[in-house]
Formats: C-alpha cells, sequence, structure tokens
C-alpha cells in the first residue's frame, strides 16, 4: 500500500471574525440605509408600504423575515426594484471575509 501523506492546512488566519450576516440580516440593513440616505421616517415608509412602522422597524433590524411581497412593498416605498435590492443585498454578503455562520 501506498503512504499515506497528511493534507497541509493553510497558516493563514481569516481576514475577519465578522460573521457572516444572514439574509434577513443583509436585506434590513440595506433598506434601513436607503431610508436613512434618502431622509425618510419609518413611519412614513411603513406607511406608504401598508406594514406596521413596528413590523419595519423589525424588518431593518434583521429580526423579522418578509415575505416577498412585503420585500416588493417596502422596496417599491424606496423606489427601489427587488432585483435592484437584491443585487445591494448580494453585494454587502460577498463583502464579508469572515467565517460562514452555519447557526443563528
Amino acid at each position: 500500500m501506498g503512504e499515506l501523506i497528511p493534507f497541509p492546512l493553510p497558516d493563514v488566519e481569516p481576514e475577519s471574525t465578522e460573521r457572516e450576516p444572514l439574509w434577513r440580516e443583509a436585506v434590513g440593513q440595506e433598506l434601513r440605509d436607503e431610508r436613512q440616505d434618502t431622509g425618510r421616517t419609518l413611519a412614513d415608509v411603513a406607511e406608504e408600504a401598508g406594514v406596521s412602522t413596528q413590523y419595519l422597524s423589525e424588518i431593518e433590524r434583521g429580526r423579522k423575515e418578509p415575505s416577498s411581497e412585503v420585500l416588493q412593498a417596502v422596496a417599491g416605498a424606496l423606489d427601489l426594484r427587488l432585483v435592484d435590492l437584491t443585487i445591494r443585498v448580494a453585494r454587502r454578503l460577498s463583502q464579508v471575509r469572515g467565517p460562514v455562520c452555519l447557526a443563528a
């Protein structure tokens, strides 16, 4: 039988200890950033989207997993298309270099 050679592990430490955010956290942060960048209030955006201010706040904080219909309503209230929101979230997630989060 042949000789077993151990697979070398890299000696490189992760670039960051930041954990990979959940999708809902990244979506919420993106929505919050857009709302604040446009100078809108939670109440204003929530009313236009047809959701409660409390629910929108929970979405922005990444505590709620909104349906695609709610995401479309909130994004629309911020003059964003779902595809634009999705691209922004994908960019945000691709910038994280920390370890993969397997459990929340």
